[in-house]
């Protein structure tokens, strides 16, 4: 694939080696560099590009030369990732989304900004997906469902026709949700979770979708009081 745009990834963790391997080979963006915070930095270097520390990103990545993606995963309730990618839209950055060639993704469904959307999805007609959102693999969209901005799907989800999912929430393996249902923001559906009805904000659900009564979604997570 033709390289048209250049891209920093902000992150060096598992999913910044993913981002990598993915942007590299399946889409019009070269990986010209990672960053993070200077205090995290292991290695000067990562697949052969330099690893630059945060303050020093725009002296060196001019941002109107560059996109950037903050390769975070839900740490903090997808507070981090939220929060790299507001950085990086304030110094100027354009942010990249990623839409993996084997993912299929219907003509008018709308995808925000800072989207990632990794193979195997279905995403049906008439779906909004908002703005930093991460599709893991294999999931299904239903038709006419809305995903709101910072959520995080694991790999495996069903989120069937006419469903809410509210901002930053995480959504676990092979969870589910039956037609009709909006999940409020902040809640975490744990991995195999079945959900038949509407949700409370900030709501922890295990496998018997029953709510966590000791312990709060962002609790569970670490959400800094100021998030």
């Amino acid at each position: 694939m033709t390289k048209t745009e250049k891209l920093v990834i902000v992150g060096n963790t598992a999913f910044a080696e993913i981002a990598y391997e993915y942007f590299t080979h399946d889409s019009p963006y070269e990986v010209v560099a990672f960053s993070v915070d200077r205090e995290f930095i292991r290695e000067s270097s990562l697949f052969g590009r330099p690893v630059v520390p945060f303050d020093e990103l725009a002296q060196r990545f001019e941002p109107r030369a560059h996109a950037a993606y903050a390769a975070m995963t839900y740490t903090q309730l997808n507070r981090l990732r939220t929060r790299f990618a507001a950085r990086c839209k304030a110094m100027g950055y354009r942010l990249a989304s990623y839409v993996s060639s084997c993912a299929f993704v219907w003509r008018n469904v709308t995808l925000g900004e800072h989207c990632f959307v990794f193979e195997d999805n279905t995403v049906q007609p008439f779906v909004k997906i908002g703005n930093n959102v991460v599709l893991w693999s294999g999931n299904h969209i239903g038709h006419h469902s809305v995903i709101r901005d910072n959520a995080f799907l694991a790999s495996h989800v069903v989120v069937s026709g006419f469903c809410d999912i509210g901002e930053s929430c995480f959504l676990g393996v092979n969870a589910t949700l039956a037609n009709n249902v909006t999940v409020a923001r902040d809640c975490l559906i744990g991995a195999g979770a079945t959900i038949l009805r509407d949700t409370e904000p900030d709501r922890l659900f295990g496998a018997t979708s029953t709510p966590a009564r000791d312990k709060s979604a962002s609790a569970y997570f670490g959400v800094p009081s100021e998030a």
